[in-house]
Formats: structure tokens, C-alpha cells, sequence
């Protein structure tokens, strides 16, 4: 798929995520509900609980995950950069020089520019360790998200869920 393409596509993906996903935030009083919160019997119970905690408040997780990589992001500043940097270059010679430029008797044409973008920028992100700050994400989050969903017993609605009308 053509870069032009997705960047085309990128606000429906954004407006379906915040119509599925982010519609269902729950409050923040039912998500740190201190009076639901206790120790599980045992591995099915805890089981259980996850299964229902992480459908029932997925908008809040995501939102949890978002936050904590933008957290990730700024203290890291390397890594903020080199992105801002690739991100930046990527647009700038996609935008300003969309064909080749004629500069005395050399002519630069977009392809040596992101070469060059690739060569300087690549290994400012490696430097700044991306592996790292994602592997922080992944274990920050799940043991987040699976110690809340596994301590907060689900509420009375959860009783409901399979009772069919009449």
C-alpha cells in the first residue's frame, strides 16, 4: 500500500477507534472502585475476573497503554527525537521535494534523500534504545492491567450479562 494512501486512510482508522474503542470508557470512579477490590479465591476466580475486567473496561486499558507510551516517550528524549527527526524527514521530503531538485550541476532526487534521512537517522534510533522502552511498555502495562483486572471483583452487571430476556 502507498504511503499516500494510508495517510488517506488514517482518519477513518482513528474516528473507528474512537467510536469502538474509546466510547466505552467507564468512568473513573467504577474503575478505581477501592470497595471492589480483593484478593481472588483462587486461579479460576482470578481467571475469571480478567476475562471480564479486560472486555468490560478495554477503553480504559487502552487508554492506560497510551499514557504510559507517551510517559515512555518523554523520559526518553533520544528516542523522542529520533523519531521526530525520521517522522519529520519522512513528511518534509514527501511535502517540499516530491521530485528532483537541481542544485549548480548536481541534481538530488527524493530517493538520496531519504537515503541520507535513513543513514543519520537509523542509528540515532538505535542509540536511543526503541527495544527497551517497548519491552518497558509491554511489562509495565500487563502488570498493570492484569493485577487491576484480576483484584477488582466485576460489578452486578456482570451477573446480568447472561440472563436472556423473557
Amino acid at each position: 500500500m502507498e504511503p499516500q494512501a494510508l495517510m488517506q486512510r488514517l482518519p477513518d482508522a482513528v474516528q473507528q477507534f474512537r467510536q469502538e474503542r474509546l466510547q466505552s470508557l467507564r468512568p473513573p470512579q467504577e474503575f478505581f472502585d477501592m470497595q471492589r477490590v480483593s484478593r481472588p479465591a483462587d486461579m479460576s476466580v482470578a481467571t475469571g475476573r480478567v476475562k471480564y475486567n479486560v472486555n468490560y473496561f478495554s477503553g480504559n486499558y487502552i487508554l492506560l497503554i497510551l499514557l504510559l507510551a507517551v510517559y515512555s516517550l518523554l523520559t526518553n528524549p533520544l528516542l523522542l527525537i529520533a523519531l521526530a527527526f525520521l517522522i519529520g524527514g519522512y513528511v518534509g521530503i514527501n511535502r517540499f521535494i516530491p521530485e528532483p531538485v537541481q542544485f549548480g550541476s548536481t541534481t538530488v532526487e527524493p530517493k538520496h534523500l531519504y537515503m541520507l534521512l535513513f543513514i543519520v537517522g537509523i542509528p540515532i534510533l538505535w542509540i536511543s534504545a526503541p527495544i527497551a522502552s517497548f519491552f518497558w511498555l509491554v511489562g509495565s502495562s500487563s502488570v498493570l492491567i492484569l493485577g487491576h483486572a484480576a483484584l477488582l471483583e466485576p460489578g452486578v452487571e456482570s451477573e446480568y450479562g447472561t440472563v436472556q430476556g423473557v
